[in-house]
């Protein structure tokens, strides 16, 4: 097993992408040490009327392409600026709408990675001739043999591989991630060490490209299409309340649902064709079963019998022991040894074998 650091090609020409926070610039600056020949660059992910408005949060702002360009000044490296906004738009944020519109939750940095990371910025990169794209993930990947793993970062905290599941072997071949053996605390200084002005910015939070607005609102204002208010039922059909929007809710969510009631209650569904959010209590969102599909294996090419693993159903959620059946051509069935809070569709669920990821795919159902 070898690690992907090439140190053994001095002067290999990268891009670096650059995100105006820590962890992308001391990437640069690792790799630039390392003897790389670096290039910054980072996209635009937004129309130019939107850019910098007041998006301070938003982690590809005017202020945030300001911090790359000097951070790639302090490192002497060349640096881009990629306008990608169409694409953006049309990969990440029209799925983002659709999915919450079909009462389904999206996962819209996977989406980000595959598609725009390491999709059209590889392109990018290629036409500067480099054939390699490093970004601030704490994450690992090496090669065993034919295939690239994908590894889990050292910071378990601040592992990214989860959010990476969906890469092909042609993208993980293309991809290096410095701080795979970091912790955060430890870029941190690096930065310090490094003399970059990124060394204090804050660290993107929730979905980047929301900015300051609530999430059926944002999907309101892109698609021009009317949030509906309704009702909010209970597994008979009893109604209990009423909801802002079925884009405001999700599964397993307790918090504002402003209903009085015996037993603290949560989202169990999202009913889609009759505008409702139906809630009940908490062994109702205790599942241990769930179909999922369009899947990738990064590990193997594929499962023809049961496999034993750990799963994890969101990104912040705990991994659990699990069988994972194939059902069809692209999907399977994992049953878990125990019951898990809500498992929700559209959510990634992700296999793991100790610290190694095996493959992953889109949750369609759980029961």
């Amino acid at each position: 097993m070898t690690l992907l650091r090439r140190k053994s090609s001095p002067g290999k020409r990268i891009v670096a992408a650059m995100s105006g926070g820590v962890d992308s610039a001391v990437a640069a600056a690792l790799l630039k040490r390392e003897g790389y020949d670096v290039i910054g660059a980072t996209f635009r992910m937004w129309p130019k009327e939107e850019c910098g408005s007041c998006f301070g949060r938003a982690c590809r702002s005017l202020e945030a392409i300001a911090r790359a360009r000097a951070v790639a000044e302090r490192l002497d490296i060349p640096y881009y600026v990629f306008d990608l906004s169409d694409d953006f738009k049309r990969e990440v944020i029209d799925y983002f709408c659709d999915e919450y519109l079909k009462g389904r939750t999206p996962n819209p940095c996977v989406v980000c990675n595959e598609k725009i990371k390491f999709g059209l910025f590889v392109s990018k990169a290629r036409s500067l001739g480099a054939e390699l794209v490093a970004t601030g993930h704490y994450a690992l990947v090496e090669r065993r043999g034919k295939r690239y793993l994908l590894r889990e970062g050292r910071d378990r905290a601040k592992d990214q591989a989860y959010f990476l599941f969906s890469l092909s072997q042609e993208q993980l071949k293309s991809a290096v991630f410095p701080l795979g053996r970091y912790t955060k605390d430890r870029t941190r200084k690096a930065a310090k060490r490094f003399e970059l002005t990124a060394f204090d910015a804050a660290s993107s939070q929730d979905v980047c490209f929301i900015q300051d607005l609530e999430y059926a609102e944002y999907i309101r204002k892109k698609t021009g299409m009317e949030i509906k208010k309704g009702d909010i039922v209970d597994g008979s059909g009893k109604i209990l309340g009423s909801h802002k929007g079925t884009p405001f809710y999700t599964i397993g969510q307790r918090r504002g649902l402003g209903i009085a009631y015996k037993e603290p209650l949560y989202v169990t569904a999202i009913d889609i064709a009759h505008n409702r959010v139906i809630v009940g209590i908490k062994s109702e969102v205790l599942k241990k079963t769930l179909i999922a599909h369009r899947l990738n294996w990064i590990a193997t090419e594929g499962i023809d019998k049961p496999l034993r693993a750990k799963a994890k159903i969101r990104y912040n959620h705990k991994k659990d022991d699990a069988t994972v059946t194939r059902i069809g051509p692209d999907s399977v069935r994992v049953d878990f040894d125990r019951l898990q809070e809500a498992p929700t569709p559209g959510q990634a669920v992700v296999f793991y074998d100790k610290d190694v990821v095996l493959g992953g795919g889109w949750i369609k159902e759980a029961s």
